[in-house]
Order: C-alpha cells, then structure tokens, then sequence
C-alpha cells in the first residue's frame, strides 16, 4: 500500500532494470504503443554497458594496440619499428572508455524517449506482484501495471576466502582501475577472468590465473581452448589448473593469495591486486521479489517459453531465468514479451545462442559441440578448416602456426540430411563471424547451403565455406 499524499504512476508495462534486456522489452513495448513505465536505479545500460561488456573490450582493444606498439620497439614488426617503447597511461584509457559508455548509455536514454517510455530514476521495491515504490531523487512514487516484466540482472559471486574489498576485486572495480597493478592474481578461468587477464597481461601485468576445473574455458571444448593456453603459456601468464583459492595474507602492503595446488601443496601467490571471477548469480535481493509470489526453479526465476512466471502477466527475462547469461539472449526475450504482451503469437525457441570468448584468440561457438552431439545420440560429421590456409587470417597475423594459435572454424552436421548442428571457430577476429554462424543454424542450413554460397575473398568467412566443401568431400584450398 502507498502512504496517504504518495503519488501513484499507473501503466500498462513496468519494467524493472534498464539493462539490455529491459531496456529493449520497453522500447519495443512503447513502439507497439503500450504506455510502459521503465524503472532504473543506475545508469542505463546495466551491467553489460555499464561495467561488463562494453567497458571490457574497450580495455581489450587498448591492451591489443600497446602490445602490438611494444612489439614493434626495436626491430620492430610489419616492417614498423619504434626507437622507444611506449608509454601506458591507464587512467587515459579508462577515461576514453567511460566516454564511449556515456555515449551508448545516453543513446539508451534517447531511443527511449522517441518510443515514449516513462523512465522513472529510483530503486523499486514491490509490496505485491503489480505494486512497487520506487525511491528517487524528487522523493517516492508508487507505481501499479497491469503488466511487470522483471529484468534486474545479476551480480558477482564472492568467494568466502575471498570477499570483495580492498585488494580482491570484481570484474566491476577491475575495470575501473587507473593504475595498472605490477602483479594480477586471476580467480577463475571462465571468458571474464581470461578475458579481462589477458587483456592486462598484454599491458604489461604480470598475471597468475587459479581455476579449480583441470582446463582453462572449461564450458568449452579442448580444441578450442588450446590455442588459448598456448597464448597464455607463450605471453608468461602463470596457470594453476585443479587449484583452489583459500584466502589472502597481507603484511602492510603486501599481498599473498594462499592457493591449495593440484597435488595438495600450497603455493603463495604476491598479487597486488586479486581479481575474483568466480560467477554470477540472479539478483534477486533488495526490490520485494519475496512479496510477488513467483516461483523460482534453483536459483533462478521459473518462466515458461514466453517468460511467464507463476504470476498472471509477471514476466521475467534475461540473467534472472537461468543459463546463458548473456546480453543478447535477454534482449530476445525482452523484445518477444513485449511482443506477446501486444497480442503476437512468440515463443523463446532459437535454435542456437551464439557464445563469444574476447581472448586472445578469440573463441565462438554457436550450436552443438562434437561431444554434446555424440552424447545426444546423434550420429553426426565433423571437421575443420585451419586459419593458416586462410588469406585473410594470415593479413591479419592471425595464422602463427610456430605458436599453434592459427585456429580453425569446425563444422558439426547430420551424417544422413547433412543439415547443420554446431559450428564452433577460434582465432583472430573469430567474433565477428558470429552472426553467420547463428543465422545458418536458425535457417536451418544444410553443408549444401553454405557450399553453395559465394563468400567473398580474402575474408574469415571463407574458412566456413571451405569447412563446409571439406565435410562434403571436395575440398578446394587444402
């Protein structure tokens, strides 16, 4: 109930967090013309705008540009040579990076305003279901719809040996730093921890990574994670596998993070900074779920596959509902409740997320992996077409063969209709293929398709084409 004198805002959508699966179920809301409300506390964008993706690949593109400047001192590379080596002001780079995140957020705000969705400053907290008082600037509001579409996101994991504060870091804090520590000590060896410690490590950090599976990536395959750790291995990067943080000594300024090695032994890590990366989970605390009723499946929100919970017309999308936590997978959903909420028949059944690792190389996988495809009974052919026997790949000083970290695009099909299940790549660049790969598999593409399609040359996306006339027997550039 609202206190007596309370203003109350009424509307047919509230939608609660301005991340990209919030954001995007109120613009297409309001550009179906339903009178929707979006509450946000931060700044528009959430944490993938805000303090995740975005923010880390500027910093990634930094690292990429001052190793390749340091590279070139001396003898130089490409023909390029500096007398001296470069300089990194990292406050610089951080600056220029908020800069590109106050552009996106602010183009947040402006695509919100032309589909005229009511955007209220505030942290919400529900009393029931379809009422919540949100707590601003101009004092507090309640706010009642017919419709809630719950996209509040999801926060780091701590460790309990490693609670976050002073020295141990969330990826946030990381990505905030203006001085580069001279000794980064990695908790976990998932795409945030490898991406953002390979990114400082090419920075000139000197970088220690901890993971407890017995391989680097491990929701990833083996094939594609090697050329990984060959990087890792070869750029200095120390790698504990089948290890486990247990805590961090401090005398004065001085850091040692206690690891319980593979073999049993205790290894003393100096780090002075410990960036923690060990997962996330829905934040589901601090805005009133408990009152609303929903039910929850594990640690997630219970949805259907339109995102209804157990709550007539309460919704839920993105990191709230379960793996994969990712941007573009709550931007799906949030554009199809919107949809549905509107009247249009929608459902959440793509034939494949595309997952992207920023490392360096660069890993995609969209589909199913040769072991997932053989655990699932299905009787299926793989095979691959190396970067190093790509044009492009090697303009691009991706084909490094004395190093292993070429690549390769690997294709996973039907042995009997041929049609497409998984296509997976790493390499240089890889990211950008993520696109083809996805839309080959929701059309439903056979290897036919894909070999009878004209690529253009000298492109990555000719190593897709060549994988696909190899699978078919004709293979043309190996």
């Amino acid at each position: 109930m609202s206190a007596p004198g309370m203003k109350t805002v009424t509307a047919k959508v509230l939608v609660v967090g301005g991340g990209p699966g919030g954001y995007v179920a109120a613009i297409r809301a309001g550009q179906l013309g339903l009178d929707t409300v979006l509450v946000e506390a931060d700044r528009l964008g959430g944490t993938c705008l805000i303090r995740g993706c975005i923010p880390s690949k500027a910093l990634i593109h930094v690292a990429a540009r001052f190793e390749a400047m340091a590279q070139s001192v001396g003898d130089g590379r490409f023909g390029i040579a500096l007398d001296t080596p470069p300089h990194l002001d990292l406050a610089a780079a951080m600056r220029w990076k908020d800069g590109i995140v106050d552009r996106l957020s602010g183009g947040v705000a402006a695509l919100l305003r032309k589909a005229k969705v009511r955007l209220l400053r505030g942290w919400a907290v529900f009393s029931d279901a379809k009422t919540c008082t949100v707590q601003g600037s101009d004092g507090p509001l309640t706010v009642k719809a017919e419709h809630v579409i719950l996209a509040t996101g999801s926060e780091p994991v701590p460790l309990p040996a490693l609670p976050f504060g002073g020295p141990v870091l969330s990826s946030t804090e990381a990505l905030s730093l203006e001085r580069l520590p001279r000794r980064l000590a990695v908790v976990g060896g998932g795409y945030i921890g490898l991406e953002l410690g390979s990114a400082f490590a090419r920075m000139g950090s000197a970088v220690t990574v901890v993971e407890a599976q017995p391989r680097l990536l491990p929701l990833y395959d083996a094939a594609l994670t090697a050329p990984v750790r060959r990087w890792f291995e070869r750029s200095g990067v120390a790698v504990h596998l089948g290890a486990r943080a247990l805590g961090l000594e401090t005398d004065g300024e001085k850091h040692l993070m206690v690891v319980r090695a593979a073999d049993g032994g205790t290894v003393r890590v100096p780090a002075d900074a410990v960036l923690s990366t060990t997962g996330r989970r829905p934040r589901l605390d601090g805005w009133g779920f408990e009152t609303m009723g929903v039910d929850r499946q594990g640690a997630f929100v219970a949805v259907d596959d339109q995102c209804r919970t157990s709550m007539r017309n309460v919704w839920a999308i993105g990191d709230l509902v379960g793996e994969p936590m990712l941007a573009h997978k709550a931007s799906a959903q949030g554009e199809m409740v919107a949809e549905i909420i509107a009247g249009h028949r929608r459902r959440f059944a793509p034939a494949a997320i595309p997952a992207v690792c920023f490392t360096e190389p660069e890993i995609v996988s969209v589909g199913l992996s040769p072991d997932e495809a053989a655990a699932q009974g299905i009787d299926a052919i793989v095979d691959q077409f190396p970067f190093a026997a790509n044009g492009r790949a090697l303009t691009l000083d991706g084909g490094r063969m004395d190093v292993g970290e070429s690549g390769f695009v690997r294709l996973v099909a039907r042995r009997d209709d041929r049609r497409l299940l998984g296509i997976q790549a790493v390499g240089a660049h890889v990211s950008e293929l993520s696109g083809e790969f996805a839309l080959a598999l929701e059309m439903g593409a056979e290897l036919e398709d894909v070999a009878g399609t004209i690529h253009a040359h000298p492109t990555l996306g000719e190593s897709f084409h060549e994988t696909a006339l190899r699978l078919l027997g004709r293979p043309l550039h190996i």
